[in-house]
């Protein structure tokens, strides 16, 4: 597989997100992408390989083994893996769509802008990041609880007990090094943990953000319709004190002319 390709691809989302996404998408390559490719394939190499029951009946070894290990838990992550940073490509498309009808508005309108920002978080695009942040998190959640359910629990026994057909009675399997594959898996399942955290405090950020907005919009208008119904007043009582300083006026200037004339 090529994760270079899909590392290119995803982190061009990089520019439109905000700084927990920029840590989400950090953690998810060097954590998660590197750690898979570099080390997790070598130690999860030999599962099938070095599997071994103490038996020689044909065919209870497999059988045995696709009992234990229902799916590949390197399959499984990048699975995982994958369906996790697609919902970034969500949020590409919508702003590469935002793109091309602003270029098509410039065409048509000499000149002037549909969107000043086409990656600004507004309108619908913003409901698609918040959208692209919970598939994130659900995608997450659900692969670990897939994990939790086929292998009931995380972690891995050195020693299982298989009786099914053909073997001839209950045998002993044995997995290769499993202290290091449950350290390995274990690190996974962290890593997806902090993952989902941070897309969760993501949402939360962009979900507050937007309520102070629309909070500080409505104290504006309220504010704004206070001072409009003020305003006839503050008329009335200004055209009041221009009158009374015009009679003033006219007041000394008649008792400045009697005086003049005595």
């Amino acid at each position: 597989m090529n994760w270079s390709g899909l590392e290119s691809l995803v982190s061009g989302v990089n520019k439109y997100s905000t700084a927990f996404g920029r840590i989400w998408l950090s953690m998810v390559f060097v954590f998660r992408v590197l750690v898979f490719v570099v080390a997790a394939q070598r130690v999860w190499g030999d599962e099938n390989k070095d599997f071994v029951c103490n038996t020689k009946q044909p065919g209870c070894t497999n059988v045995c083994y696709d009992h234990i290990f229902p799916i590949s838990h390197i399959r499984l992550w990048a699975l995982q893996l994958i369906f996790v940073t697609c919902p970034s490509l969500m949020v590409m498309a919508h702003v590469k769509y935002r793109e091309g009808k602003d270029k098509k508005y410039v065409e048509l309108h000499q000149g002037s802008h549909l969107y000043a920002n086409p990656g600004k978080k507004r309108g619908g695009l913003w409901w698609t990041y918040l959208l692209s942040l919970v598939f994130k998190a659900g995608f997450d959640t659900s692969f670990l609880y897939i994990l939790y359910r086929i292998y009931h629990g995380y972690d891995l026994p050195k020693l299982s007990k298989c009786s099914l057909d053909p073997c001839p009675n209950t045998v002993d399997c044995f997995i290769s090094r499993p202290t290091e594959k449950k350290i390995f898996m274990l690190f996974m399942v962290v890593s997806s943990a902090l993952c989902i955290f941070m897309c969760i405090m993501e949402m939360m950020y962009l979900i507050g953000k937007r309520i102070i907005k629309v909070l500080r919009i409505q104290h504006n208008n309220e504010r704004l319709t206070f001072h409009r119904r003020i305003d006839p007043t503050l008329a009335e009582s200004q055209l009041s004190l221009n009158r009374r300083e015009k009679l003033g006026q006219k007041t000394t200037f008649f008792a400045h002319s009697e005086t003049r004339s005595n």
